[in-house]
Order: C-alpha cells, then sequence, then structure tokens
C-alpha cells in the first residue's frame, strides 16, 4: 500500500528485521550524542562558575587588604557574593535540568534495547544496560552491578556538587549581611550555617520530589517484570 493509496508507506512487520535495526541503531547513536553534548555543556558551565567564583574572590581579598577590612569592604564582598550566588543558581538549575535530560536519554536507550530484544530475544544475556524503560531499568543502566541506587552515585554527582557550592556561598552572604546589621561573629556564624544547612536540604527534598513526580507520570512501554528477570 502507497502513500499516494491514502494508506501508510509501509504496514507495521513489512519492514524487514536488518532494516528495523538500522533505525533503531540511527536512532540510538542520535540519543547518545545528545547525551554526551548535553553532559560536556554542563561541566563547562561549572567549570566557568568555579573559576568566576575563585578569581572574584581573590579580588575581594585583595580590596579587604588594601581598604584594612573596613566597611566599605564588607559592603563589597556582599555584592560580589550576591553576583556569584545568582550564578550559582542559575548554574544549578541548569545542571539539575541536564540531570532530568539524561534521565530521559536513558531512558529512551532502554526502550530501544527493549526494541532490540524483541527482534532477537538471544541477544538479552548480553546486555549490562537494561531494557526496560521503568525507574528500575534506568538504576540498572546507571549502576550495572546493583538492583537499587547507591547512595554514593547520588552523592558524587554533579547536582548534589554544585548545591554544596551554592550553599557555601549562600552561608557566607547571609554572614556578611548580618555582620552588616551589626552582628557578631556568633551571630554570623549561626545564620550561615542555618541559611546553608536550609539551602541544601531544601535542593535535595526539592529534586527528589521532582524525580519522584517524573517517574509517576511516566508510562512504561517494557516495565521490569516482578521477578526481576
Amino acid at each position: 500500500m502507497s502513500i499516494e493509496d491514502g494508506g501508510t508507506f509501509h504496514q507495521q512487520g513489512a519492514v524487514p528485521a536488518s532494516v528495523r535495526a538500522q533505525l533503531l541503531a540511527t536512532e540510538h547513536w542520535g540519543l547518545l550524542a545528545s547525551r554526551s553534548t548535553a553532559q560536556g555543556e554542563v561541566l563547562t558551565r561549572i567549570s566557568m562558575f568555579l573559576t568566576f567564583t575563585s578569581a572574584s574572590l581573590v579580588s575581594v581579598a585583595l580590596v579587604g587588604q588594601a581598604t584594612g577590612f573596613s566597611d566599605a569592604f564588607v559592603l563589597l564582598a556582599v555584592i560580589v557574593l550576591f553576583i556569584d550566588a545568582a550564578i550559582g543558581l542559575l548554574t544549578q538549575l541548569r545542571v539539575m535540568n541536564v540531570a532530568y535530560e539524561d534521565l530521559m536519554y536513558v531512558t529512551a536507550m532502554n526502550r530501544l534495547r527493549a526494541a532490540y530484544v524483541d527482534l532477537d530475544p538471544g541477544v538479552a544475556p548480553y546486555l549490562m544496560a537494561a531494557h526496560h524503560d521503568d525507574e528500575a531499568g534506568s538504576r540498572q543502566t546507571y549502576y550495572f552491578f546493583a538492583n537499587r541506587g547507591s547512595f554514593s552515585q547520588v552523592a558524587g554527582s554533579s547536582m548534589i556538587f554544585i548545591t554544596m557550592a551554592n550553599a557555601a556561598l549562600i552561608a557566607i552572604l547571609a554572614g556578611l549581611l548580618v555582620t552588616l546589621a551589626g552582628a557578631g561573629t556568633a551571630g554570623a556564624t549561626v545564620t550561615g550555617a542555618v541559611c546553608g544547612t536550609g539551602f541544601l536540604a531544601v535542593s535535595v527534598l526539592r529534586g527528589g520530589r521532582r524525580y519522584r513526580e517524573v517517574w509517576r507520570r511516566f508510562t512504561p512501554l517494557s516495565p521490569t517484570p516482578p521477578s526481576g528477570d
């Protein structure tokens, strides 16, 4: 049946298995390229943020030495840290977005592997990455040797890294603001610790809630069997 006859170009199942495999492989390579590009871009963003923050803090320290760490220095430090924190929050937003984009790519490639297994069930034992496009499948693909996500995988991620960096900046900024208001060292230390810890906790909770929301809304085509096979 042709397009001119008002039907589809090929009926399902009429395409040779070799052609279907080529189409799936092409899509797979496209997803891999997009995933690599996104990861490279976000690592560059993090490097740019750290470089900018380091340079600005060194500049503030030099100004502090020149002015004898006067009140004007504290005001300048607050302004610089506000800029650093704003850039850090934007960087964190991009890192979080890329993390979910990466989850999307992994899930999509898991679905393609399910199609490979449909074409040739004999390849299933040789796939260490999952061929199930659900949460359990994504965890297996991220970490082949465990059925559940490892705490170290999350703790060592770019998301936690940038969140910790921003929490430190916010803590320092909050301490400086309290200092400008006339509080002593103890008050500034407590305020900074509370603000930094609070920011870290809120960021982690929001990230976890967004992660659960993704899987709550998603409907897999090839879910992991209850037996885990």
